[in-house]
């Protein structure tokens, strides 16, 4: 295995588009919106992806012949530190002071701070590894309060030459002499395809796939939406088939309890009409709860397959009263990998039959 870093600094990207790598078929190019935001594309023989190497570290877009992203009221992304003001993109990482929305007695913002953090330390990786050549996306974000939470976050997004998959790693590491309360998130966000199916790697009861019925005081529910939360309490494997009429507006929420392979992965697919599917595999010894996100209006569509943490997105102090919230102690580290991206039909089946196989075991 071999790599090479290039630092980067944000002069680096200006208004037009300009490549920055090119090898083979792996493409680096920085540009900057018009509202001020670096962007960086990857892209390979199959499609691209763009992260925004100095916010956050999101992955904005990703494209593999056909958009994975959601679709929102944002065309491009916003320079802002608040979640809501910049939620139109791929992947996010939330946390580490509290996931989803404050709760009773909590102070932290919608998410925590991460999403749009501001990363003091960008580059891009040439390499290659077990599995092939790579373009990579990594930085570091250090976070410092005064008398109390002083951390930093190094992520890590592989685009590799030969696949349709993206390879995302993470590692928190507690630089304060006290231990650090966190809970952590991947949000990601898949555009839904009418007429899909949904398959992953759950024991299929309701103990394993849990609605969340409770409304977010962001949100004000109709008295339709409060009636069909209802009806996927008592069956929540009514939402698996993605038809037009699912009623999903605001958001439909479930808690999931995955299983995992003999190799220690669990797995997610949105089975598209054309055999293809979009898809997520996690590990749930690193990353244990597992959330179902479904919002279809007319502002946006989206379909956050599972987002894999360490917690559930109910707030911090709800978090940790069921559990959830983990303890670093001075000077350790928790680390994550998962994949995501797409699926050709042709491995579809195969991966279906892998799926069903591990239910059935559970």
């Amino acid at each position: 295995m071999s790599a090479a870093t290039i630092y980067l600094k944000p002069t680096q990207f200006g208004e037009r588009a300009d490549t920055l790598v090119s090898a083979e078929s792996l493409t680096a190019t920085t540009s900057r919106t018009d509202t001020g935001v670096c962007l960086l594309q990857l892209r390979n023989a199959h499609g691209s992806i763009v992260v925004l190497p100095f916010q956050g570290q999101q992955i904005w877009s990703a494209e593999f012949g056909r958009e994975l992203t959601m679709r929102s009221q944002f065309s491009e992304p916003q320079p802002t530190r608040d979640f809501l003001a910049n939620f139109g993109g791929f992947l996010q990482h939330c946390g580490l002071s509290g996931v989803g929305g404050p709760g009773l007695g909590d102070v932290h913002p919608i998410h925590g701070e991460l999403h749009n953090a501001p990363y003091q330390a960008a580059y891009l990786v040439v390499g290659s590894d077990q599995r092939g050549d790579y373009l990579g996306i990594g930085g570091r974000y250090e976070h410092i309060i005064a008398f109390g939470a002083h951390y930093t976050v190094e992520p890590l997004v592989k685009l590799y030459a030969a696949e349709t998959m993206i390879n995302v790693s993470l590692t928190i590491t507690n630089l304060s002499r006290a231990p650090l309360d966190y809970g952590y998130l991947a949000h990601v966000n898949f555009r839904p395809k009418n007429h899909a199916r949904l398959v992953y790697s759950v024991p299929r009861d309701p103990m394993h796939v849990r609605v969340r019925t409770t409304i977010p005081a962001h949100i004000t529910p109709s008295p339709a939406y409060s009636a069909f939360l209802g009806q996927l309490a008592a069956d929540p494997f009514l939402h698996e088939h993605i038809t037009p009429d699912l009623a999903a507006d605001p958001e439909l929420v479930l808690f999931l309890d995955y299983v995992a392979d003999d190799t220690g992965w669990a797995h997610t697919l949105q089975v598209h009409p054309d055999g293809s599917a979009d898809y997520i595999r996690h590990r749930p010894a690193q990353l244990p709860c597992a959330t179902r996100w479904i919002s279809r209006t007319p502002d946006q569509d989206a379909i956050a397959l599972a987002e894999v943490g360490t917690c559930e997105p109910e707030g911090f102090s709800a978090e940790k009263a069921k559990g959830n919230i983990r303890t670093l102690a001075p000077g350790a580290q928790f680390a994550a990998s998962f994949d995501v991206g797409k699926v050709a039909a042709a491995h579809t089946p195969a991966l279906i039959a892998h799926v069903q196989r591990c239910c059935a075991r559970a």
